[in-house]
This record gives structure tokens, C-alpha cells and sequence, in this order.
């Protein structure tokens, strides 16, 4: 494998200078409970309250008629919310759910595409001591079942167009006493009478506050649940590694349907003062350019998925737009490609900033900050007062360079509190006083993490183990492909073989001619043995609606079996 390129940071280039200046110094003193009540608002009896730490406690500072919000709709609708505004209407929010009947502890799942009303629901939600859900608006009949009945939500808000495949289940979820139609002019009429003051409730460290279902390969999706006091973890992340600061526009393109669009479009952004765009659309390429430029998008956090399909428009098409005020990129979904680094830097003159995290972690983990090198490819270092080690199966750690188990030390913020109803699921993450994340890497001597697989991706070919985000890797730096999955095909000499699917670039003619050269590209720059021995040429690849690569799905098809649950699968 080619030594890694390094892009070395140049402190007097920055245009702003970082939030956390120095990784290594700052790491060793650090400490959660030390920063906690610098960074974060505590009520008077110790207590908390994570949408009170987002949004409430800037009413008694310069912050409370900034712009909290920019909203832009599908067809051009455009609103404007302060973070006053968005703490009234949330406090409204909150007053009709407990005029609703709804309690401390009781599940509100919210239906609904990126109008303002998701998130404004969400904080009421949080407000009265209720446990916020999410799901993705593109969730049919059986997904939004397996939920709402496993969490016995009692409160669905929604809006007319999606509220059609409620009526479908909601004889089958007793639980369910009221569903919500933001859309709805009754609705809004109920909403609008609210106060808009609130008591907030004081809550525990460890009190539940929302809720994420994650998919596997088998079974039902689980519920994880977050408390109030993982905010800490989302505050500190957003501030040192988002990098905001008050003059920022930031502009997250996750759906809070997933974890990103909560930790990093709600809770963690606002509570760090941020100035963030929501856009409702679908991806397009030009709209996407055109809103970095309209709003003067200053910080950009979004998913490799959505960089390769820009990386497949061209350069040309970025030069039409002005977006000079950009400055610092991330990304967040699944590990960075490297020639997505590189492109960046040709396109935008910055580097994506990879970010690795989780469902179950809550906040990013390992992280490439402003203000460390990037060692290009990497997933970076672990984010302050997190302690990450590759280990074997057993929890015990491997030497450095050694392919094992991305593991964690419990015991951060934001670190899932359970499983809903299922502690045996939650015990079976931790092994030897570490949290395994599924996930497979290995560590270098400075101390970066690299991304090999998810546990179950690994192929074994040939007697060695290759990690398919590597061979895809290589794929996408060849100019006529713009994205690859790979996979193990089983093989009776082999034990496996590496099988490649691959989508090419607008005018690029498939043959075997190029199929060979892919072949020869990957010996070329990864190794001999790591190279796919089967190319199939594919129009899209299935993903989930965060970005990532859904291999199990291309194995399944390929083998002819059962592809499990699909509930999260969607086309970007």
C-alpha cells in the first residue's frame, strides 16, 4: 500500500483561528466534569436540560435575536427563525403535549420531513421531560410499526401527506393515543394558543431524551437511547471540531431522522450559538452550490456520498458559484475516500475533515480537528476525554499497524444510556470493559485510526484480510468511476473473492476492457492480492439515507438471499 499523504496545517493560513488550539496539550488535562460547567448551563439544583443548554439559556445573552435558523423548502419557501423564536415555539410545543396528557418519560415520535416544525417539536419534546424520536420520512407501514410499537409511543406528530400510512397501523399500536397533523389548520390553531413560556423540566444527568432505531442485517431495529446530559459531548464536539464560532453560518445536510441531524443540526450546533441552513430538498448539485453561495455558508458538514456525486459534476461547475466564505469542511456517514480529500482541495482550496462516529456514541469520536494535520484517509484521533484502542475479539490491544476491533472506553457524555427494552442487546456491546463498535481498523504510531470494515464486511481472500473501504478507495481515484462497493464472494479455491460494483462517470462506456484496467489500477496503488477479481458495472448503489454504502444488500443480491431489514435504504 502507498505511504499515506500528509496535508499539513499552516496555523497562519487560518482564516479564523480554531476554538482548540492544541490537540496534544489540551488532551492531557482534560476532563468531562471539568469543562461541564464552563460549557454548559446547569440549573441551580444541579440539574439540566438538553434543549434549555440549545436554545433557552442564550435568551439572557446578545445571541437571543440572532438567526438560529435559515429555512429553505422544496420549492423556494424561505423562513427565518431566531433563537427566540424558536425557544417561544418550542415552549408553545411543549404546553399543548402536556395539555395532551403527555408526561416525564412518555415517547413522541416525530414523522416529518426538514420543515421547521421537526425541530421546534423536538425541543418542546425534550422541554417537559418527554423522550423525543425521529424517523425518516421515507419510513413505510412496517418500519414505522416496528417503532412506534416497540417504544409505545404516545404522541406521532406528522403532516397530511405522511399521515396516510399511520391510518394503515395505528389499530395495531394501542399505545398510540394521539397523532398530531402539523399540516392541519386545527392543529396550528391549538398550536398558536399555547403560552409561549414554559416550565422547563429540571432533569437528571442520566434521564432519557430521545431516541434513534438503527437497522441490521437481522431482526427488528433497536432503539437507542440518549440522555439529557449527552448534550455536554455534542456542545464540546461541535465547538472544537465543528469549529464554530457566533459569526459562522453553518450548514449540516443530515436529516435528524438520523444521529448527525440531532447531535449536529440541533442540540450541539445551537447550544454552541451557531447561525445554521436547513435545506428540505433532495440532492442536486447546483441547488447545493447555490445555497453554500446565497447564505455565505462559512462551515459545511456533510456526507461522502454526497462529495463523490459532486466530484462527478466537475470542478467547472463550482467555479460558477462564489463561495469564498467557506472555510473549514467535514464529513460524516462513513469513512472519507482519500480522493475526496484531494478534491476538496482542488475545488474548494480545504480539506474534507473526516469524522467517525455513531448511532450509539452520540458525538463524534475520532476526528480530524482545524487545527491537526490530516493524514489523508485517515479517520483521525480520538476527540478529547475519549480513549479509543484497536482490540482483538476478546477486548485485548493489539500492537500498533495490527488490523482488530475499533473500541472505546464507556463512559463519555453522550454514550448510549440502553437499548429500549432489550438490556441483553446493550450488555453484548461490551467486552472486557470496552465498548465494540463493529467496526475494524487499526491504529499507526502517531496515534491515527484507519477504517478497514465493518466487522461482518471483511473479506478473507487468499488467506489475507482485506477491508472492502480500502479496494474502494482505490477504485474512486481512477477518473472514470464515481463510486464502488465491494464485497466477499464466496470461491471453493479462495475462500473468497473480491467482487466490486461500480458506478462510472456520465459518458463513460462500460466494457471489459475498462473492467481490466480497473483491476490493474487497484494491484497498482493497494496490493496484489486485494484487487477485484469480478467487476459489475451498476447504475446506484444502495445506501442508507446517511450516506452509507449498504454492502450487505449488494452481498445478499449477489448470493441470493434474504436482504433483512430495509426500512433505512434510500437512494441520496
Amino acid at each position: 500500500m502507498e505511504a499515506p499523504q500528509i496535508f499539513h496545517k499552516d496555523p497562519s493560513t487560518f482564516r479564523t483561528a480554531p476554538n482548540l488550539n492544541n490537540y496534544e496539550d489540551t488532551r492531557k488535562s482534560f476532563s468531562w466534569d471539568d469543562v461541564a460547567d464552563k460549557e454548559i448551563a446547569f440549573f441551580p439544583d444541579g440539574k439540566l436540560n438538553a434543549a434549555y443548554i440549545a436554545v433557552d439559556r442564550h435568551l439572557n445573552t446578545d445571541l437571543a435575536s440572532k438567526v438560529a435558523l435559515y429555512w429553505e423548502g422544496d420549492n423556494g419557501e424561505k423562513e427565518i427563525f431566531t433563537y427566540r423564536d424558536i425557544a417561544h415555539r418550542s415552549n408553545q410545543f411543549g404546553n399543548l403535549l402536556k395539555k395532551k396528557g403527555v408526561r416525564r418519560g412518555d415517547r413522541v415520535f416525530i414523522f416529518l420531513p426538514r420543515v421547521p416544525l421537526l425541530y421546534i417539536s423536538f425541543l418542546g419534546t425534550l422541554k417537559i421531560g418527554a423522550i423525543a424520536g425521529t424517523l425518516f420520512s421515507a419510513f413505510q407501514e412496517q418500519a414505522l410499526f416496528d417503532r412506534l410499537e416497540n417504544s409505545g409511543a404516545k404522541i406521532l406528530v406528522t403532516n397530511k401527506d405522511l399521515s396516510t400510512r399511520i391510518e394503515k397501523i395505528r389499530g395495531k399500536l394501542p399505545n398510540l393515543s394521539d397523532v398530531l397533523v402539523v399540516d392541519d389548520p386545527n392543529f396550528s390553531a391549538q398550536l398558536t394558543s399555547q403560552e409561549n413560556s414554559l416550565e422547563i423540566e429540571h432533569m437528571e444527568k442520566d434521564d432519557y431524551a430521545f431516541m434513534l432505531y438503527t437497522s441490521g442485517t437481522t431482526g427488528k431495529p433497536k432503539g437507542v437511547v440518549h440522555k439529557h446530559y449527552a448534550i455536554l459531548s455534542q456542545h464540546l464536539t461541535a465547538k472544537f471540531v465543528l469549529d464554530i464560532h457566533k459569526d459562522d453560518i453553518y450548514w449540516c445536510t443530515a436529516d435528524p431522522g438520523w444521529v448527525t441531524g440531532i447531535s449536529y443540526e440541533i442540540l450541539g450546533s445551537w447550544s454552541s450559538g451557531a447561525t445554521q441552513v436547513v435545506y428540505s430538498g433532495r440532492f442536486d448539485t447546483e441547488k447545493w452550490y447555490q445555497i453554500l453561495q446565497d447564505y455565505k455558508v462559512s462551515i459545511w458538514y456533510t456526507a461522502p456520498t454526497a462529495i463523490r456525486m459532486l466530484m462527478a459534476k466537475g470542478e467547472e461547475v463550482v467555479k460558477r458559484f462564489s463561495l469564498s466564505n467557506l472555510r473549514h469542511i467535514l464529513s460524516v456517514g462513513e469513512p472519507l475516500n482519500p480522493e475526496a480529500i484531494r478534491w476538496g482541495l482542488k475545488a474548494f482550496g480545504l480539506p474534507f475533515h473526516d469524522t467517525w462516529w455513531q448511532t450509539e456514541t452520540g458525538c463524534m469520536v475520532l476526528v480530524n480537528f482545524p487545527c491537526t494535520d490530516i493524514k489523508i484517509g485517515s479517520m483521525g484521533r480520538p476527540f478529547l476525554g475519549i480513549d479509543a484502542e484497536i482490540v482483538d475479539d476478546n477486548g485485548n490491544p493489539l500492537p500498533t499497524g495490527t488490523e482488530g476491533n475499533i473500541a472505546l472506553i464507556p463512559g463519555w457524555p453522550s454514550m448510549m444510556q440502553t437499548i429500549w427494552n432489550n438490556e441483553e442487546k446493550y450488555k453484548s456491546y461490551f467486552v472486557n470493559g470496552w465498548y465494540i463498535s463493529g467496526d475494524r481498523g487499526w491504529k499507526d504510531a502517531d496515534g491515527y485510526f484507519w477504517f478497514v470494515g465493518r466487522a461482518d464486511d471483511v473479506i478473507k481472500t487468499s488467506g489475507e484480510r482485506v477491508g472492502p473501504f480500502e479496494v474502494e478507495s482505490a477504485l474512486v481515484e481512477h477518473p472514470a468511476v464515481v463510486e464502488a462497493g465491494v464485497i466477499g464472494k464466496p470461491d471453493e479455491v479462495r475462500g473468497e473473492i473480491i467482487k466490486a460494483f461500480i458506478v462510472l462517470k456520465p459518458n463513460v462506456t462500460p466494457s471489459d476492457l475498462l473492467k481490466e484496467e480497473l483491476s490493474q489500477h487497484v494491484k497498482k496503488h493497494l496490493a496484489g492480492h486485494a484487487y477485484p477479481r469480478e467487476i459489475e458495472f451498476i447504475d446506484k448503489l444502495p445506501k442508507t439515507r446517511s450516506g452509507k454504502i449498504m454492502r450487505r444488500i449488494l452481498k445478499a443480491k449477489e448470493m441470493g438471499m434474504p436482504i433483512g431489514d430495509t426500512s433505512t435504504l434510500e437512494e441520496y
